[in-house]
């Protein structure tokens, strides 16, 4: 019996081997030895719905944020190898945020192993999503560390309970002597905001703006605010309080803040706890799936599986 299909929707940097990561060609490998049916198209959001309607078998979106019960949105996890493979989207909008994080359920040994090579190879080796300064630079102790985000991203747009411009207002507004380390995103160029940031810094001394690397500011700081970026996860390896002011599916050992009246309430009482290496483990490696995983294809399959679907329809069977 034929194998039913699995489609790949692409964007063009991915269609072409040389240019294709290597989850989606351990993937299309895998397939192909499991003897299954596999197609790539070109991603369309404007007509992703219609093909999936259109053809036969399952499909895998990258970057989507598509629910159709034959179709999973994949993209990366925020940290490399992991990735999302989620019936709602990724990253702030998978269905990971809507789960229960029960830190009872995990066990403590394998949580503290995974958390460590998570430190020995982020925070020791001083690497992050985007390239961070090599040199180390003086740090205030105990402050506050702001890690802003890309304002001209659709999604992050879509996500914000406080825009990064209320956030400092809120954050400068409050009478508090810690100091105010602020770094902005790396991808950001708007010209103005980086006028507007070192014209709040000579206003508030406070206010520091720097190009330090993220884990050298995490560990100088008592909290960490973002509004839903990976400085979050990587601000949890080094145990620190996590304030979001956004939507994100790695809130739930996070203090989410919609106004500026719950920031100052959460700066003051930051949660704490000893739940990250927990927290961790489950959001890594029991909520998402690993680009080295030796078992890449029967994973997906078992997301396939969640779907209502039978994996072994995908698999090629003698006629």
């Amino acid at each position: 019996m034929d194998a039913q299909p699995l489609t790949l929707h692409l964007p063009h940097s991915q269609l072409e081997a040389a240019g294709r990561l290597p989850f989606y060609q351990r993937l299309i490998d895998g397939w192909h030895a499991h003897g299954g049916n596999l197609s790539l198209v070109l991603h369309d959001r404007a007509t992703a719905l219609a093909t999936i309607e259109a053809t036969p078998g399952f499909h895998i979106l990258d970057h989507g944020r598509l629910r159709h019960p034959r179709a999973l949105n994949a993209g990366v996890a925020y940290v490399y190898p992991f990735w999302h493979l989620d019936p709602w989207g990724i990253r702030a909008f998978s269905s990971i945020a809507e789960k229960t994080f029960d830190p009872a359920s995990i066990p403590p040994g394998p949580a503290r192993a995974f958390a460590d090579r998570l430190r020995a190879r982020l925070v020791q080796g001083r690497k992050s999503r985007y390239a961070q300064p090599a040199e180390r630079i003086a740090l205030p102790q105990g402050s506050i560390a702001v890690f802003l985000q890309d304002e001209s991203h659709r999604d992050l747009t879509e996500t914000c309970h406080l825009t990064m411009d209320q956030m400092l207002a809120a954050l400068t507004a409050r009478d508090d002597p810690r100091p105010i380390l602020v770094k902005p995103h790396p991808l950001d160029s708007d010209a103005t905001r980086h006028r507007a940031l070192r014209r709040l810094a000579r206003q508030d001394p406070r206010v520091q703006v720097v190009a330090a690397n993220i884990h050298d500011m995490i560990a100088a700081a008592e909290v960490v605010v973002t509004i839903n970026s990976a400085t979050g996860l990587e601000a949890m390896m080094q145990g620190k309080p996590v304030i979001l002011c956004g939507r994100a599916d790695f809130h739930h050992i996070a203090t989410t803040v919609t106004s500026a009246a719950e920031l100052d309430v959460a700066l003051s009482h930051p949660r704490g706890g000893d739940q990250h290496d927990a927290y961790l483990f489950w959001y890594f490696r029991q909520m998402c799936l690993s680009a080295q995983s030796q078992t890449l294809v029967d994973d997906v399959l078992t997301r396939i599986s969640a779907q209502g679907l039978d994996p072994a329809a995908f698999a090629q069977t003698p006629k």
